[in-house]
């Protein structure tokens, strides 16, 4: 049986990513949490733990990669105490998991 979120899914004409909303595909609403996941993608993308959409392959770099890792905590640092405990919660497992998986990738490549 098919959920309604997976029906709606099937349904929409929309680019992966959109949404629709009264009859137009259009960006979901930003929110401190879909920012940040976004930087949490782009972390995954540079660690070579996600494709290239495009291309399918996988790219590591580690530079780019932790770049993005002190991007986050930069923003942990100048968030504290300004984000509900739902974000702070997301925001303190994204970065100590990213910051594993950095580690790995870097200990493999010596």
């Amino acid at each position: 049986m098919m959920t309604k979120d997976k029906q709606r899914d099937k349904d929409c004409d929309c680019a992966p990513g959109m949404i629709k909303k009264d009859g137009k595909c259009v960006m979901p609403k930003v929110s401190f949490a879909s920012f940040f996941m976004a930087l949490n993608t782009s972390a995954f993308y540079h660690l070579g733990e996600i494709a290239d959409p495009v291309s399918g392959k996988t790219h590591k770099d580690p530079l780019m990669a932790k770049h993005t890792i002190d991007t986050m905590t930069m923003l942990q640092e100048k968030t504290r105490g300004n984000v509900n405990a739902e974000e702070a919660e997301l925001i303190e497992n994204s970065i100590y998991d990213l910051k594993m998986r950095y580690v790995k990738l870097t200990s493999e490549s010596e």
